[in-house]
């Protein structure tokens, strides 16, 4: 009897990075639950194109990560669909930027839920399917910014530094099982918001968009490139794999030598 198609429930992957990952692992046959904040109803054309494109299912759930009640509803859908999710991705993220002292408490708190929060319920509700299986994935987005400070970020900086913590100790915690924890680190993306960034910086600076994509990574990334959505992915992919086994509690960098810097 051929194995059930294994299903992957990727937070914030209404577009971006979430839906880059998405495409991905629905690409490798998992089935996919979609989340973001958007309505079902405008989120519709994109989960039907995804199920059609690769031959999988594929829902989507509107749910705001900074109440535990939607979160719970979220992995409740994941289980309606799919008796899953055999496969977690922490991609949901908020951030602020304000210096220390200017930062409302209530921005920081709505980070602290969405970003930690939201991922350690999700990985608490998702964790008995994945033992009962005997097998779970479960990747959690961090960043560069874990690694180190920077200003005007404390929000990002801080949550994403928790995330790391939260990697290792699931993955102690499921060592010898089937099921494994990682994060991934990715370098800069081709997002609107840095997109919009860049094209300010060459008007600024009488640029081509190249010299001023060169002018931006000049103090980030050593490759002087984007790293490509569809690369974040595919690591993701691999993690998830029988290959995947083994490689658990790492922090794995997509960033084109910026770590290394």
């Amino acid at each position: 009897m051929a194995a059930q198609p294994r299903s992957a429930l990727v937070t914030g992957s209404s577009g971006g990075l979430g839906l880059a990952v998405a495409e991905s692992l629905a690409a490798a046959g998992f089935h996919i639950v979609l989340h973001g904040l958007d309505e079902a109803a405008a989120m519709q054309p994109t989960t039907v194109a995804l199920a059609q494109r690769h031959g999988i299912d594929a829902v989507y759930c509107q749910a705001d990560l900074a109440d535990l009640a939607a979160v719970d509803r979220l992995i409740q859908v994941a289980h309606d669909a799919f008796g899953g999710p055999d496969v977690v991705v922490n991609n949901a993220v908020v951030r602020h930027f304000a210096p220390v002292e200017e930062l409302a408490l209530a921005d920081w708190e709505r980070s602290l839920a969405v970003n930690l929060t939201a991922p350690l319920r999700i990985i608490q509700l998702a964790l008995p399917g994945m033992r009962a299986r005997d097998f779970g994935r479960i990747v959690n987005l961090s960043s560069q910014y874990a690694q180190r400070g920077a200003r005007n970020r404390v929000d990002y900086v801080t949550t994403k530094t928790g995330i790391l913590g939260l990697t290792r100790t699931v993955a102690l915690e499921t060592a010898g099982t089937g099921i494994t924890c990682n994060a991934v680190s990715p370098g800069t993306l081709p997002t609107p918001a840095i997109a919009a960034r860049i094209a300010v910086l060459a008007a600024a600076r009488h640029l081509s968009h190249d010299d001023a994509v060169r002018e931006y990574m000049k103090e980030r990334q050593p490759s002087g490139r984007f790293v490509e959505l569809a690369d974040v992915g595919a690591a993701i992919v691999f993690l998830c794999g029988p290959a995947g086994r083994d490689i658990t509690g790492a922090v794995i960098p997509i960033d084109g030598g910026w770590s290394a810097a």
